[in-house]
């Protein structure tokens, strides 16, 4: 299985991120959306006051604060000199009412932490900024200056899709557009970020599922291995699937994006019964027919497994039987070729998912 199309990922030593995976190599669907937005200007108590409250939120999967103090302090010292500072950019939810970050977290969240008088785990004293300032913290402020800092004005661009009304990840497109500086999100990271939410949630407790650790390795930086858990709820869940595969997962993710705490339960057992089904027949070995792990291998045999099991006759299915079918389906050229040429096809994602519904089915 050596096709430049096969999406694979590679054994996990130092860097569990060397992915090659449909994924990736898909060309994107161009969407045409629909987007009301308008702009508010508030100051920055009144966005404190906000951020507090949880009216305006950064999700806690989103890329981490990386400003230094110094960094922060600048942007603070513009302000109390009235200087124009750039703008945010926050998308509105319309089931809640509460606005995302899109842009402009570093900024908002330096502004909140003057506020709160403390960076990281330090007192936020001011550094590196004008005599006047340098070494004061919030409380330090002379009246004159904390009202002015409060009065400070930052212009916000609010936003919302409108149309496709069936279709509403225009959050990730806009997410992905305006982060483009430094290293670029890979689309798990962008879906942690807009889709927070109880999904995120199973997604990160699914992944440290011990069985799970010892097959994929050390966690992803990237969040491949979330993608992958992702990946297998979508089609076991969602079997309408149309390519590209990173809109197909977009579109479950933003959809699911708020579970029941009912539905988190059970999709929390969903993967760990099929995975731990898998992983003691398999061992760490498992979805590498060669030494790499293999997106599409992993993703039909773990939804064929889950069917398997969620049936009357999953309690006969022994360990044995699932090496047994597992070697079969590896060893199968038409199972191969579905999983390493042009995998992400719609006609190849449904031969392999049969292929492998069949071989568990009939076990």
């Amino acid at each position: 299985m050596s096709s430049a199309s096969e999406e694979t990922i590679s054994d996990v030593t130092e860097n569990s991120d060397s992915v090659d995976d449909d994924t990736e190599e898909d060309e994107e669907r161009k969407i045409t959306y629909s987007i009301s937005s308008y702009g508010a200007d508030y100051t920055a108590d009144s966005i404190v006051k906000r951020l507090n409250d949880g009216a305006f939120y950064v999700p806690e999967f989103q890329r981490s604060y990386v400003w230094t103090r110094p960094q922060a302090s600048r942007f603070i010292e513009s302000l109390l000199l009235g200087l124009p500072v750039p703008g945010v950019f926050l998308a509105k939810e319309e089931e809640t009412n509460k606005h995302l970050v899109i842009d402009g977290q570093q900024r908002l969240k330096s502004l909140q932490f003057f506020y709160r008088g403390y960076f990281r785990d330090n007192k936020f004293s001011l550094q590196k900024v004008d005599e006047r300032w340098n070494g004061k913290s919030i409380d330090d402020l002379h009246e004159m200056d904390r009202l002015r800092l409060d009065d400070s004005i930052i212009h916000c661009t609010i936003f919302k899709q409108n149309r496709p009304e069936e279709d509403d990840t225009s959050f990730h497109d806009v997410f992905d557009r305006l982060n483009t500086g430094g290293v670029k999100l890979y689309p798990q990271e962008i879906r942690n970020c807009v889709d927070h939410g109880n999904l995120t949630k199973l997604l990160d407790a699914c992944n440290k599922i011990e069985i799970w650790r010892r097959i994929f390795g050390k966690e992803s930086f990237r969040l491949k291995d979330q993608e992958l858990i992702l990946r297998f709820f979508a089609f076991h869940m969602n079997e309408n699937y149309q390519r590209p595969m990173k809109e197909f997962l977009d579109r479950f993710s933003h959809k699911n994006r708020r579970l029941s705490d009912e539905r988190y339960r059970k999709m929390f057992c969903l993967f760990e019964n099929t995975i731990n089904a898998a992983g003691n027949a398999l061992g760490e070995k498992a979805f590498r027919p060669t030494q790499n792990l293999n997106a599409a291998v992993f993703e039909a045999v773990m939804v064929g497994l889950a069917r398997r099991l969620g049936s009357e006759e999953a309690s006969d299915l022994a360990e044995d039987e699932v090496k047994r079918i597992y070697n079969e389906l590896v060893e199968d050229q038409d199972f191969l070729e579905a999983c390493s040429q042009h995998s992400s096809d719609e006609k190849n994602v449904r031969k392999r998912q049969e292929l492998a519904t069949l071989a568990f089915a009939g076990a």
